[in-house]
């Protein structure tokens, strides 16, 4: 029997971890009614159930369930002292406690996103948890812990997954990892809140009289001599050449004198200048003008 039902527990478990995800450590919410018949079959729950998953179990229950516990007197103390040995998880009903049920119910709503198993001997409570796919169910049946099949429920919504008419959880989950991972999906405390523009007065700067230009003497008087065109001096014999050309006379000079001798112009005169060297005085020859010349 017992190899039995270990055959049914991990194929069980096999369908739910690969339907909707449920990873190891497995998280069973524990109620009253379970520990009471936990208590009554002399079965330790942290010994037998990781050896009946075969992995390993975390035991789980709420503080709702904790204070309907209290509330039910001496009758369920041994129950109460089982489950305030549970990790205590958080539920929404922090101020305001409810029953058992309602706070389990409530902790497996929106597709069970937290992969938790249901424990209970509540048949009400099994009830309304078969109705919703992708939950775990566990009851004590003859002092031995059973993980029931899958309801039809969550056999349905697997085929229409199967199909493609539904996107499950487990699916979702791991697109939306895909996504983060490579910078798809942007988180909304990343955004940035768009400023709201107030209403200001106009600018004072604005309003501020334009100052007159003042002409700087010193920075034009720069400018001009900058523009000022450099004169280049000339030399003696461009001077000359001026003047031979305008008057239209030639002097012709022995070339030896021109190497060896000094030439000084003693005075000019309306033919031409007159050439002293440390020999003789050169005289200009007569003018002739340009159409009187005669050619060889």
């Amino acid at each position: 029997m017992k190899i039995t039902r270990q055959k049914h527990a991990k194929k069980h478990l096999g369908f739910f971890r690969n339907n909707f995800g449920v990873r190891e450590p497995y998280q069973i919410l524990l109620d009253g009614t379970f520990c009471q018949a936990a208590l009554r079959g002399r079965i330790q729950l942290r010994e037998q159930l990781p050896r009946y998953l075969m992995a390993e179990t975390q035991l789980c229950t709420t503080r709702c369930v904790l204070k309907e516990l209290e509330t039910l007197g001496k009758d369920l103390y041994g129950a109460k002292l089982i489950a305030q040995k549970c990790q205590v998880r958080n539920c929404p009903h922090f101020k305001n406690a409810v029953s058992g049920s309602e706070c389990l119910l409530s902790m497996v709503e929106d597709g069970n996103p937290h992969h938790y198993f249901l424990a209970t001997q509540d048949q009400n409570l099994s009830m309304k948890v078969k109705k919703k796919p992708g939950i775990p169910l566990m009851f004590i049946i003859q002092n031995t812990i059973v993980l029931d099949k899958p309801s039809p429920k969550t056999i349905a919504f697997v085929k229409a997954v199967e199909s493609g008419q539904l996107v499950s959880v487990h699916e979702k989950q791991s697109i939306r990892q895909l996504k983060e991972e490579q910078g798809l999906v942007k988180d909304p405390e990343q955004r940035r809140r768009k400023k709201r523009k107030k209403v200001s007065g106009p600018n004072p700067l604005s309003c501020l009289k334009k100052k007159k230009k003042t002409q700087d003497t010193n920075s034009s008087a720069s400018e001009k001599k900058r523009k000022r065109k450099r004169i280049r001096n000339r030399s003696t014999s461009k001077v000359l050449s001026e003047k031979q050309n305008a008057e239209g006379h030639l002097l012709f000079i022995h070339h030896e004198a021109c190497h060896l001798q000094e030439i000084k112009v003693v005075e000019w005169t309306e033919r031409g200048p007159i050439v002293s060297t440390n020999d003789s005085i050169h005289m200009p020859p007569p003018f002739t003008p340009w159409g009187e010349r005669k050619t060889n």
